[in-house]
């Protein structure tokens, strides 16, 4: 009797065909050099070095930049204010109506907030009035809290409090200054005695998609600003007797869009603070040239195709198969495939992330256990990628057969979503329902509500979590894998009585 041991030995025997390993070793090479030539052909298009760009004190890449008007808050203290008004401008991108317009964007940002200190990625807790959010609290950039819906006016004031008491700092508002309703908490570890406490005002770029391809959208960005009108400003508990000051945090002034609309910064006349600014506060993600790690990971679709191309050949060939036999081929399948992907996706991601770095590209930072679960997660999805392959050559018993079905349902759909050539809505659904949702292990991107972006699998955002999609992928080979399995013989012996059978039917 065959042990499972001789099993996949003899499998292993039969894959180590030269042809089917030079297949495999091409595409975790093609992996590798793709990768790299990617990083080597992106340099930064600064003139000398590059600024670097704000990190949080986690070494995350974030927005920080507004206008401030300000002071200083001792270790327990708060702001109050009344705000009146918030208004904008827009610069739509041409074609046929490059203009400037009032209004604001969503997430235009104006109120107050609390900040250790003026540089880029301190801490911070900030409760605003949005463009068409409404009440925010929000603090530490990746953190948003809702409070009430609706606007600002003079007809319809807005009071904001923030309260400090330690490394707690609490929002607050009011429609009257007189009731209060709590919006939020935060604790910000380690702020110092003295911090900075004043007036804001933000306003990220507007966002507009240019239809592309089949349904598919680019984006463009242009330029918008928001200002916000203060007055009952109050301030209890400050450190010194310093008085106000206005200051921009980040850079504000220099672009030609900035020179054709108000200055950015903060007025003070007769107790009315105006304060004007452009910008965001809140987590960086791909805007301003900012690159994930799995963006040198474009090798990976002729890998996924030489991968099916091989699992399916090896599945279809010789007859005869028993149970056993096909569950050893799947299995040696799954693991070659899954070890090359290991070395090639383990060489890419930190090389190219060197390189993107070493050439001024800023690369967004994610944790080591995140940088793994991109390497070992997509080496498994090409693994089992290939189990499936072997799974429809079985069942299709051909390979002009099994290889369209199997390229069509896994390789197509991976990428075709990858570029802006489909519509939003139909890319997502692909990646929902089709095996090619496995390959969500890949993303490192993370879409925040707050933050104005393209959330959209061309822009690099799969629709499921990354385990989700996996599962996605697993459930296809297991019911596809158990029906080949199922539509076998349990021996040789079950084989050649079946056949004869067969033939008298």
């Amino acid at each position: 009797m065959t042990t499972t041991h001789e099993r996949l030995r003899g499998e292993w025997t039969r894959f180590r065909r030269p042809g089917r390993l030079i297949a495999i070793g091409a595409a975790a090479l093609a992996v590798v050099l793709l990768g790299l030539l990617y990083a080597s052909g992106n340099r930064a298009s600064c003139d000398g070095t590059c600024p670097p760009a704000p990190t949080a004190r986690d070494g995350s890449r974030v927005n920080d930049q507004f206008a401030l008007y300000h002071r200083d808050l001792g270790e327990n203290g708060s702001i109050t204010v009344r705000m009146t008004s918030m208004t904008g401008t827009i610069t739509y991108p041409p074609p046929g109506h490059d203009r400037i317009v009032p209004g604001l964007v969503p997430w235009a940002k104006a109120g107050i907030i609390i900040k250790d200190g003026l540089s880029q990625g301190s801490p911070y807790a900030a409760l605003m009035l949005t463009g068409s959010h409404g009440v925010r609290m929000q603090y530490d950039y990746r953190h948003d809290i809702a409070g009430s819906a609706g606007g600002v006016s003079a007809a319809s004031p807005r009071w904001l409090r923030l309260t400090r008491s330690g490394d707690t700092v609490t929002g607050y508002e009011s429609a009257d200054g007189t009731r209060w309703t709590r919006v939020g908490s935060a604790r910000l570890s380690g702020l110092p005695g003295a911090v900075r406490v004043g007036l804001f005002a933000t306003s990220p770029g507007d966002l507009t998609l240019r239809r592309t391809g089949l349904g598919g959208a680019t984006e463009q960005v242009r330029f918008t600003q928001a200002g916000g009108v203060f007055d009952r400003v109050e301030v209890r508990g400050g450190a010194s007797s310093a008085g106000w000051r206005a200051d921009i945090v980040g850079t504000m002034n220099e672009t030609e869009w900035e020179r054709d609309h108000r200055a950015s910064g903060a007025v003070e006349k007769d107790g009315t603070v105006t304060v004007t600014g452009v910008g965001d506060i809140g987590p960086g993600g791909t805007e301003n040239g900012n690159r994930p790690v799995e963006g040198t990971l474009g090798g990976l679709s002729l890998a996924l195709l030489v991968v099916l191309v091989v699992a399916v050949r090896f599945a279809t060939a010789g007859a005869g198969l028993t149970r056993p036999e096909l569950a050893a081929r799947a299995a040696v399948v799954g693991a070659v495939t899954f070890v090359t992907g290991l070395l090639a996706v383990g060489i890419t991601v930190p090389a190219g992330a060197a390189i993107l770095k070493g050439n001024g590209i800023p690369v967004l930072a994610v944790p080591a256990p995140t940088t793994v679960r991109v390497v070992v997660g997509t080496a498994a999805a090409l693994a089992l990628a290939a189990v499936l392959a072997v799974a429809l050559g079985s069942l299709l018993r051909r390979a002009r057969f099994a290889l369209p079905v199997a390229v069509l349902a896994i390789a197509v759909p991976y990428v075709v979503t990858s570029v802006p050539l489909l519509a939003d809505g139909l890319a997502r659904w692909l990646l929902r329902v089709t095996p090619a949702a496995g390959f969500g292990t890949r993303q490192t991107l993370v879409p925040y509500p707050q933050v104005t972006a393209h959330y959209a699998p061309s822009a690099g955002y799969f629709p499921l979590p990354w385990w989700a999609g996996l599962a996605v992928l697993c459930g296809y080979v297991v019911v596809l894998l158990g029906w080949a399995l199922t539509r076998l013989p349990r021996t040789a012996g079950d084989a050649a009585v079946a056949e004869p059978a067969a033939a008298w039917r």
